[in-house]
């Protein structure tokens, strides 16, 4: 319909001559704009709470930011139920997966510095992996067969999840490879899960699906390879510390524990109880030797906003750049080829596809059970359910965090629904 309008401008310039100035053109070659979202305070606190009382959380915590202001922020329940600990502002959360797009961001700093190109073979900076081997079925005894790479893995497999690497905890025999290589083993430092990673075979040959795998953790190791510095010490110096995240790390201080939101896990009554201290703790409280691209960072809803606000400002905050506008651009552009029809439980996600460790917005809501947001978004999570997006066409943005595991798409999607409103459809897509 734009091109339309655009042809038809083009001829009325024919026929008239002048009348028709560039700024016209222009303004026909812009999609519309997205009607003014209002934010609706008593719906959010009202999502918030009930997520509580139905014991699909013991705490919740949201913030939410458009064009530049705080417009909400809310917290329920409780951070620490046995001690009687109520969610706050300055509440600590492990973030999981929400690790992988800080890893994303740092890597990507390095590209524009020209260290990789997107399209290089994995092995030019990581040889571990030139004579990695790829499933190819079980042969009658019931041994793996596995076969040569039909192309190498390339880098920009490695950032969009291509690569066929396996992730472990499931059924598939390459899964259970993985979980007996025990690579992200935390008693490993990046060098060594590298080695263990590429012994396992891939699930697939690259490039021909989209499976959720390790393949952040391989970003985290080429940051550390062409950076010559230590992953983690890259991170802080190149990316938190610029942004101010000064809560957010890997390694955190004694005296941050008390801060610190206790896990719940759901059991098979479908309530939650409380998770041992230990299993939240290990990572950032005890000592390790690996330091993981793709988990493993401690947060909070302020630290984390300010990642997302960089994100939304087109890589810079508070007169820091991080990222160029178009590296920004190209993570949050859809990079899956239709013919990738493989992928997983990614389409539960919404309408939509994946660039650089983020999901990518590229259709409307088609159900009411969809969740709500705008074409153009892009986002990730968390294993233990929370969330954080980035809507250029609202010029918002917003951070979700809570402790529940397993993984519960229902505060998400009650979360944005409160945010959007039940009927929110946002902008078309092209």
């Amino acid at each position: 319909m734009i091109l339309h309008r655009v042809a038809a401008l083009l001829l009325s310039a024919t026929i008239l001559g002048d009348n028709v100035v560039p700024s016209a053109l222009a303004q026909a070659a812009r999609p519309p704009a997205a009607k003014k979202l209002r934010i609706d305070r008593a719906r959010i606190d009202a999502a918030l709470s009930k997520m509580v009382a139905d014991g699909r959380a013991v705490g919740v915590s949201a913030l939410v930011w458009i064009d530049g202001h705080e417009v909400y922020f809310g917290a329920r329940g409780d951070a620490d139920r046995e001690a009687h600990r109520p969610m706050t502002r300055d509440t600590l959360f492990q973030i999981f997966s929400m690790t992988k797009p800080v890893t994303g961001v740092a890597l990507m700093q390095l590209w524009e510095q020209g260290k990789f190109r997107i399209d290089d073979p994995l092995a030019d900076y990581l040889p571990e992996f030139a004579n990695v081997r790829v499933y190819a079925g079980k042969n009658g005894d019931g041994s793996i067969r596995t076969e040569a790479l039909h192309r190498p893995i390339l880098i920009r497999d490695v950032l969009r999840h291509t690569a066929g690497f396996s992730y472990g905890g499931k059924s598939h025999p390459v899964d259970l490879l993985f979980d007996k290589a025990d690579p992200l083993g935390l008693e490993h430092d990046l060098a060594e899960f590298g080695r263990r990673l590429a012994s396992v075979p891939l699930v697939y040959q690259p490039g021909t699906q989209w499976r959720y795998s390790a393949a952040v953790a391989v970003q985290g190791l080429l940051v550390e390879k062409l950076s010559g510095m230590p992953f983690e010490a890259y991170v802080k110096s190149h990316v938190l510390d610029p942004l101010g995240m000064k809560d957010t790390g890997w390694t955190q201080p004694d005296d941050r524990l008390p801060r610190l939101a206790a896990g719940y896990k759901k059991g098979a009554n479908g309530k939650l109880a409380r998770m041992p201290d230990a299993a939240i703790r290990r990572i950032n409280f005890s000592p390790r030797k690996l330091t993981p691209g793709d988990f493993g960072l401690v947060s909070s809803s302020d630290d984390y906003m300010r990642f997302a606000r960089m994100l939304l400002n087109k890589g810079s905050l508070g007169g820091v750049r991080i990222l160029k506008p178009s590296t920004v651009e190209r993570m949050a552009t859809d990079d899956l080829d239709p013919a990738m029809t493989e992928r997983l439980w990614l389409p539960g996600k919404g309408q939509g596809g994946f660039g650089i460790d983020f999901f990518v917005r590229t259709g409307q809501p088609r159900t009411p059970e969809e969740n709500r947001g705008a074409v153009g978004e892009f986002f990730w999570d968390g294993a233990w359910s929370t969330l954080f997006w980035v809507d250029p066409a609202n010029k918002l943005t917003a951070v979700f965090l809570v402790q529940t595991d397993p993984f519960d798409g229902t505060l998400h999607r009650d979360f944005r629904k409160a945010v959007y409103g039940a009927d929110y459809r946002g902008p078309a897509g092209d």
